[in-house]
């Protein structure tokens, strides 16, 4: 007689991992195996790999990616930006989103099981580490419900310690991603009494990052990550995601020995939900909340079916109209090529900025509370104040000159000499004579050169007497 199933919709009424009640279900995941997971595994380790060569890595001599949200400087493939650039990185920012949309459309959340740094700490870290010290899922609920002896301090107790160490290990280097390794390797060199805030940053990292991946888990997938909120609008029966086929499974039925089979090919086994890291049933239909695509529902399956003698492929990467209408996916789809339109102007837009983008961004601004000065010689003089970014990783002695007019700028006190990712300052005359001011507020364009290289422009207004 076949399994009876649950309501269609029931499931989507509460997440996987919290009861009736509203307590928290533990998930106590089967340590998966198979194909897919060897590739998972290949995937995370160059992942893993290029995480954590990152900070070492620089072009130009500026850090391959740092986000310094403190001094408002950001590193992205060897360019520096500032907050002037703030135009930039918000195009920057419309491409990734609309590239993630476009990615969600084609593959479903397939980022989300094979690419995303929580996904692979937890699931190709932290869990394996759990299985090496605890053993697979029904020697850790047997663990958990045990009494504490000696066995249960020493696993519990080494596994804490194991975590601990590395999630050190993990803010190290996302310290590094928002400080750069330089200032990293100061902390660590100096010790934690001249760097102080920054030792304090490494643990509260390390704390934040045990508690995530020894307790919170999945539930940064299900409940904190807004990408498995969204992707229910993302996707569409056309958007390949990992699916069981309802049409060749159902109805479901266990196997019994010298007995025809008229049910489904689903012997109702539940390894596909025993192996599942979020604790969902793959079953119950595609596009859960909860689902990661992390394909550990297909290795499962097809092991089972290789046993039964059945073809693999029960459960699959496949887009729903694939299953319920047989159709073949199509990469190509109106929406895919609207959002890959999209996706294009804004990287050319965004090509065409970083090519006209300066080395360096001027702000010159009339000194406050100064009027101009009319020297012996018929020329009008207006005090100035000047700031000057550096965008490149290279110290430039700057000078000053009028681009439009005639005249000279004289700069009070020290020459301008602007460090590499600094900032410099200063004060400056220019003296214009007054037949070329048409009115009482000219603008005049002054030029910033390193050298003999113009590295920028800048206008600003210019005061003169009436004429």
């Amino acid at each position: 007689m076949a399994t009876k199933t649950k309501p269609t919709d029931e499931f989507r009424d509460h997440i996987s991992t919290v009861d009736e009640q509203g307590k928290r279900v533990w998930v106590y995941p089967k340590k998966p195996k198979g194909k897919l997971y060897n590739y998972r595994k290949y995937v995370s380790y160059l992942f893993l790999a290029l995480l954590a060569i990152g900070p070492f890595i620089k072009i130009n001599g500026l850090p391959l990616l740092m986000l310094n949200i403190v001094e408002r400087k950001f590193v992205i493939f060897g360019v520096l930006f500032w907050p002037q650039d703030f135009f930039i990185l918000v195009l920057a920012f419309l491409a990734l989103v609309v590239f993630i949309i476009l990615f969600t459309i084609v593959y479903g959340r397939l980022f989300c099981g094979w690419i995303c740094p929580q996904t692979i700490f937890l699931e190709m870290v932290f869990r394996r580490i759990e299985y090496a010290i605890e053993g697979d899922y029904t020697k850790q609920k047997a663990l958990n419900k045990m009494p504490w002896n000696t066995e249960k301090i020493l696993k519990k107790g080494s596994k804490t310690l194991v975590f601990l160490l590395i999630s050190f290990l993990i803010s190290n280097i996302f310290l590094a991603y928002i400080i750069g390794i330089d200032e990293l390797q100061k902390i660590v060199v100096e010790g934690p009494l001249v760097h102080a805030a920054g030792f304090a940053s490494l643990i509260g990292f390390t704390g934040v990052f045990y508690w995530v991946f020894a307790s919170f888990r999945e539930q940064v997938c299900t409940i904190v990550c807004p990408y498995g909120r969204l992707q229910g609008v993302m996707l569409d029966k056309k958007s390949l995601v990992v699916a069981y086929d309802y049409v060749r499974g159902e109805p479901r039925g266990k196997l019994r020995k010298n007995q025809e089979r008229t049910e489904g090919d689903c012997i109702d086994c539940n390894q596909c939900v025993q192996v599942c890291p979020t604790g969902i049933d793959i079953r119950n239909g595609a596009q859960q909340l909860e689902c990661i695509n992390c394909t550990a529902c297909i290795d499962a399956c097809n092991d089972i079916m290789r046993m039964i003698d059945k073809p693999e492929g029960l459960i699959r990467f496949e887009s729903e109209e694939g299953i319920a209408e047989g159709k073949k996916w199509k990469f190509l789809t109106t929406r895919v090529m609207g959002y890959t339109t999209v996706l294009a102007i804004l990287l050319a837009a965004l090509s065409v900025l970083l090519v006209l983008r300066d080395e360096a961004e001027a702000t010159i601004l009339r000194t406050p509370g100064q009027l101009y000065q009319k020297t012996a010689d018929g020329n009008i003089k207006n005090l100035y104040n000047i700031s000057i970014i550096n965008k490149t990783n290279h110290t430039m002695p700057l000078r000053l000159k009028l681009m439009d007019k005639e005249g000279n700028i004289t700069m009070v006190g020290r020459e301008l000499i602007l460090p590499a990712q600094g900032i410099v300052e200063g004060v400056f005359f220019a003296e214009i004579p007054q037949v070329q001011l048409k009115s009482m507020n000219a603008e005049v364009k002054i030029g910033i050169y390193a050298g003999d290289e113009l590295i920028t422009t800048e206008n600003t207004k210019f005061l003169a007497p009436a004429n």
